[in-house]
């Protein structure tokens, strides 16, 4: 096992690769009487069109997240959830376009609650009867998720802002993609990414890392299943699918969202270099603190602070900006007019102590840093041990040769309005 210490956060990082290939990784903190759990497979609803030792799949939209709510079905007839729930765990699991992620988090029973998390992940039991009462539990969930303005208006601006790339597709597919899902396409993405060299396991909190090592060695019997895994890489262009769209919903303020779709390829830095640069700028910039933001309530051009999101898509980088506002037209004219602003190097470095600032608060947190772990692993296959040094040596003259290189004219909008208005 390997320690290394992570640089200012008074934590240490224990690292295993068991032979079977999964990686294992832990940061103890006896501080806390508490232990959180993700285990985790590096395969999302981005996933459609695969190869898989030479052989070709295309699957339905939405097959990862059915995968996801399958795991809990066990050949036996138990349910995990009952289960973790009578040691006192609270678990869950989630999708997303990059990754499937199981969860539990419990002070006690470590032991148990891991054997558990093991037991109903590593045994998929798939048959044409769960799978066919599953698909009407999913549609209801799409149904219900199609009545939420802002999930809605999040996922419109992805489908307008991307041409040919799923992540413009719902994580849970459609309703048409879910009813086409059958037991043999689970088993072929399960069997081809459900594998211990494309998983890894982050344990956080009040754990001794020997033990932990021990226990999962114990209870983790799954064989590495030789893949070789040929993922298809999709021609989407720099243009937006569509420039402007106004829907109709159950709103009583209209929301106004806009997608700004970037291509990395423009200016040559890291793919971790450009999320951070971006979110300084769009935190000095539009952030709740930003003096531009306050001007808009106080003008009640908007009611509520904008929230705004970063999403990734092969070589691009598509933001999106959410706000209520009553004059979506209006506001369309002034975000665009401020994205032609500079931000000054004062504000810059005050918005970078404030990160490296948010990253030592992680110290206590065993859930942020466990999320810091698996998001840097996804994203970037390794975790930086000295990300706050790293941090701190991102400085003003790239920033501001990043942000010139950006095309904030590269939008999408959308106006969601109130049903009676047109």
């Amino acid at each position: 096992m390997k320690k290394t210490n992570i640089t200012h956060l008074d934590l240490e990082l224990y690292t295993e690769k068991l032979a079977n290939g999964l990686e294992i990784y832990i940061v103890p903190n006896t501080k806390i009487n508490d232990v959180y759990v993700t285990y985790t497979t590096k395969y999302g609803s981005n996933i459609i069109d695969f190869k898989n030792n030479g052989k070709e799949y295309n699957v339905p939209y939405g097959i990862a997240h059915f995968l996801e709510h399958k795991m809990f079905e066990q050949k036996d007839g138990s349910s995990p959830f009952e289960e973790f729930d009578k040691l006192g765990a609270s678990a869950n699991a989630y999708t997303n376009n990059i990754q499937t992620t199981y969860l539990w988090s419990c002070p006690d029973n470590f032991e148990k609650n891991m054997k558990i998390l093991l037991d109903y992940v590593n045994n998929p039991y798939f048959t044409d009867k769960n799978v066919e009462k599953e698909k009407g539990i999913i549609i209801e969930e799409l149904k219900m998720y199609e009545d939420s303005p802002f999930r809605n208006g999040i996922q419109k601006i992805k489908e307008n802002a991307l041409v040919n790339h799923p992540s413009r597709i719902d994580v849970g597919g459609t309703i048409k993609s879910v009813k086409n899902i059958t037991k043999e396409n689970l088993y072929d993405c399960y069997n081809a990414f459900y594998n211990p060299d494309n998983m890894f396991i982050v344990v956080t909190g009040n754990v001794e890392p020997n033990n932990v090592i021990k226990i999962i060695q114990k209870h983790f019997h799954k064989k590495n299943i030789k893949n070789k895994i040929e993922i298809k890489k999709y021609n989407e262009p720099l243009r937006v699918n569509c420039k402007k769209q106004t829907i109709n919903m159950n709103v009583t303020i209209p929301k106004f969202l806009m997608g700004i779709k970037i291509d990395m390829n423009s200016y040559p830095l890291g793919k971790k270099e450009w999320y951070q640069y971006l979110s300084i700028y769009l935190d000095s910039l539009i952030g709740p603190t930003s003096k531009f933001n306050d001007e808009l309530k106080n003008k009640k051009i908007i009611t509520e602070n904008f929230s705004f999101y970063l999403d990734e898509a092969d070589n691009y980088i598509l933001i999106t900006i959410a706000v209520e506002s009553k004059c979506p037209t209006k506001l369309e004219k002034i975000l665009k007019e401020e994205f032609k602003k500079k931000i000054n190097e004062e504000t810059f470095n005050r918005k970078k102590k404030c990160y490296l600032s948010s990253t030592i608060k992680l110290t206590d947190n065993i859930y942020g840093i466990n999320s810091l772990i698996m998001g840097e692993i996804i994203r970037y296959n390794k975790f930086n041990k000295d990300m706050y040094n790293q941090i701190k040596n991102l400085n003003y003259n790239n920033f501001t040769k990043l942000i010139k290189h950006i095309d904030f004219n590269n939008t999408t909008i959308l106006y969601i309005k109130p049903l009676k208005e047109k």
